[in-house]
């Protein structure tokens, strides 16, 4: 099926309520290339590889979790954002980027996915608001910190750290319970924490996370920021192709973060 940018952009905003969820970048079409659109590459972040993976393909456009254009960052197209922008612009490249939208959707986002491989089943909200970034549920069996440590690395391909510190308090704790935010959202840790929450996953971990983590007898899990939101764009990309028989190919550019 070919679609044209402008009916990609609607789908997908449709589909992710784009329009619903605060962000810090603008969501959609970013950078506006050829109307007509045949092959799509999605990959987490829209680097110069990426760019570089999709030329090699004759992609018509990249869709992606991090685009460009964030808020506070310097607006001129120099340096390392004007190569990529370059890139993207000769050879007629669009790029859709989908931030917030795509971590929170209830069935493609990032979160979700990522639940759904761990076995994590009746996602609600942690924040009391809609749309909230981190979501929590339940394990259908306990598990130990350990064993899920080990289902994790085994799952995402990436070594994990885990904060466990507290245990000798806690030398039984079994994980029921766990909270989740794919990516920079370990400073939701204390907001798990205070609603009595096992265990919570992210993809980063801060010198004061430990410190949460210790001292209010949580597990914490730092999976990879990279590694835990491969699952969303993947996901988002997958549907596409079933919904309108387009080509999308993903492509994880490896990073170790």
């Amino acid at each position: 099926m070919i679609l044209t940018n402008l009916e990609l952009e609607c789908i997908l905003n449709e589909k992710l309520s784009s329009s619903m969820i605060s962000d810090y970048a603008p969501n959609g079409l970013q950078v506006e290339g050829k109307s007509e659109i045949r092959k799509i590459v999605t990959g987490v972040t829209a680097s110069l590889p990426l760019i570089q993976a999709a030329i090699e393909r004759n992609a018509d456009a990249i869709l992606v979790h991090h685009g460009y254009f964030w808020k506070n960052e310097n607006p001129c197209i120099r340096g390392m954002k004007g190569r990529r922008i370059k890139e993207l612009l000769t050879h007629d490249i669009n790029l859709f980027g989908y931030h917030l939208p795509l971590d929170v959707h209830p069935e493609l986002g990032n979160n979700a996915q990522l639940a759904k491989c761990i076995g994590v089943t009746n996602l609600q909200g942690l924040e009391d608001k809609p749309y909230s970034i981190p979501v929590y549920g339940e394990l259908e069996s306990p598990i130990s910190a350990h064993d899920l440590k080990l289902k994790l690395t085994s799952l995402l391909k990436h070594q994990v750290i885990l904060c466990d510190e507290f245990i000798d308090q806690y030398p039984s704790k079994l994980i029921k319970t766990v909270g989740i935010c794919t990516g920079g959202g370990q400073g939701y840790i204390d907001l798990a924490a205070s609603k009595g929450i096992d265990a919570f996953i992210s993809g980063e971990i801060s010198e004061q996370t430990t410190h949460s983590a210790r001292e209010q007898g949580i597990y914490y899990f730092a999976c990879g920021h990279h590694a835990t939101e491969r699952g969303g764009i993947k996901a988002l990309g997958e549907w596409l192709s079933d919904e309108y028989n387009i080509n999308v190919e993903f492509i994880d550019i490896n990073n170790p973060a």
